[in-house]
């Protein structure tokens, strides 16, 4: 009897993103032909993904498992900087405390156990990782401290990531098709066995063995938006991607899957306020603001509404931008003084931002637009006399540097702003990705209703609910989709991830 070469699976893997291209890469690496389906035109490929700084957060115990992922550091870098470690304890403690302990238990600890060995896989694939300098590490006693937990972004930030994983793609013969959008998944009694997709000729079927959903959240949908967020998120600004309209959750739920995770909840950061009401792949990240913990945050009123200083900006910047649309106006100031402007990020020195100087604290209680002097006055007079001075100021560690009598007091690196020159930036809510979606188990599979397993379908990315509530740990989110996209891939093929 004459032998037979076996018949491939066909995956087909909606949206292009760091998620998606992953899934497709582990889908091939398991034997199946690949078609990946974008929505976006070519030139705004990569969802999400490559609007980012690409910051990966993972575990690792010591310098060697740091440099599995970096690669050999040289001994320059390796002198000159404390990388210290992240340990598996501390990144599940991070998930869990970042959630209030409302995260799905199985999903984070597969998050933290593969966190090291999917990036170590990704750099196989070309993806190159590098220290996190900027933003990420302070100097301290002549050596550049990291703090937070996180270290290493992808070389060329978003578009270096996508980059990256598309040349791996191209090499291995996946197919990438731009300007269809899937519409709706096609079932039968056993389950998925393909999508519609709507694309310039018209709507056609597209059979496959298995579908990998990685097309985004919902954030850029104006409509789910007020829905489900509430009153007040149609007027926030969408940090990423225009066509993360919530499709694959759609396509999911129609089909019969469950819903998981927080509807009411998303990441969202300070945005500079004469953003755009889309992302431009341009400027990307740098319409951010996350230097507000060297300085103060004040609303229309005057008044600082928040604690500037709660923890570090990896752990508080992403339900900041919540607090900020709720203010009058839904705008606010963040005011620094010449003691730390030396210390702000880089998207602070950019033409774009939005930003006044002045020569004394009254000057600027007169430039700084919307706000009310006399209330600014007050604020700034108030908050000079609360700082604990006796405390040495430490950016990189959380340093006890605190105010005493004020309501609500900064908890860390708080300095009196009294040198002159002062600084201001204007910022309202930028909304990065949402925190419902799908109901997945530990190996990507996408559930029903009644905890079932959906033949041949699976999600990862932003569209994947139970993972993050009200808070997010910074850099958790691309490593999240690129653990749960290889192992939806591997699934999708009919291997183990």
């Amino acid at each position: 009897m004459e032998d037979r070469e076996p018949v491939k699976r066909h995956v087909v893997v909606v949206g292009a993103g760091n998620a998606a291209l992953c899934a497709a890469l582990s889908a091939r690496e398991g034997g199946a032909s690949v078609t990946v389906l974008e929505r976006a035109p070519r030139r705004e490929h990569g969802g999400n993904s490559r609007f980012t700084m690409a910051s990966m957060r993972f575990a690792y115990a010591d310098l060697d498992e740091l440099q599995e992922v970096a690669g050999p550091l040289s001994a320059e870098e390796i002198g000159a900087s404390d990388f210290g470690s992240y340990p598996e304890r501390r990144f599940l403690q991070d998930l869990e405390r970042m959630s209030g302990g409302r995260a799905d238990r199985d999903l984070v600890e597969t998050l933290v156990a593969r966190s090291r060995h999917t990036l170590r896989w990704m750099r196989g694939l070309g993806v190159e990782f590098v220290p996190l300098y900027s933003g990420q590490a302070f100097e301290v006693d002549g050596k550049r401290r990291f703090w937070g937990g996180l270290t290493l972004q992808a070389r060329g930030g978003g578009p270096g990531l996508v980059a990256a994983l598309r040349r791996a793609a191209e090499r291995t013969g996946i197919g990438i098709l731009h300007e269809r959008r899937a519409v709706g998944l096609l079932m039968d009694g056993g389950g998925v066995r393909g999508v519609e997709v709507d694309e310039p000729s018209g709507v056609r079927s597209l059979p496959a063995d298995a579908v990998v959903l990685a097309s985004g959240g919902f954030e850029a949908n104006r409509e789910w938006r007020r829905q489900y967020l509430g009153e007040g998120w149609e007027a926030a600004r969408v940090r990423g991607s225009r066509y993360n309209t919530g499709d694959g959750i759609r396509m999911a739920l129609e089909a019969g899957a469950a819903r998981a995770g927080q509807w009411t909840g998303c990441h969202a950061v300070a945005w500079d306020l004469n953003s755009p009401e889309v992302g431009n792949l341009e400027v990307r990240h740098r319409y951010q603001k996350h230097s507000y913990p060297l300085g103060i945050v004040v609303n229309a009123r005057g008044e600082r509404f928040l604690d500037e200083g709660a923890d570090f900006r990896n752990y508080t910047y992403a339900r900041y931008g919540r607090e900020v649309l709720e203010q009058p106006g839904r705008f606010a100031w963040q005011v620094f003084d010449a003691r730390v402007a030396g210390l702000l990020r880089n998207e602070y020195r950019q033409a774009h931002a939005t930003r006044v100087t002045a020569g004394s604290v009254k000057e600027l209680a007169g430039r700084i637009e919307g706000v009310d002097e006399r209330g600014f006055l007050r604020t700034v007079r108030e908050f000079n006399g609360a700082v604990r001075r006796d405390v040495p100021f430490d950016p990189s560690v959380r340093d006890g540097r605190s105010t005493r009598g004020l309501d609500p007091e900064k908890s860390n690196w708080a300095n009196p702003l009294e040198q002159p020159p002062f600084e201001a930036y204007a910022v309202t809510c930028g909304i990065t990705f949402t925190f419902g979606g799908l109901s997945v188990d530990a190996g990507a599979r996408v559930l029903d209703e009644a905890g079932r397993a959906m033949p041949g379908l699976f999600a990862a990315g932003e569209l994947v609910g139970g993972l993050f509530y009200d808070n997010y740990p910074g850099g958790a989110g691309l490593t999240a989709g690129a653990v749960f996209g290889r192992m939806a891939g591997a699934g999708a093929a009919g291997r183990d991830g």
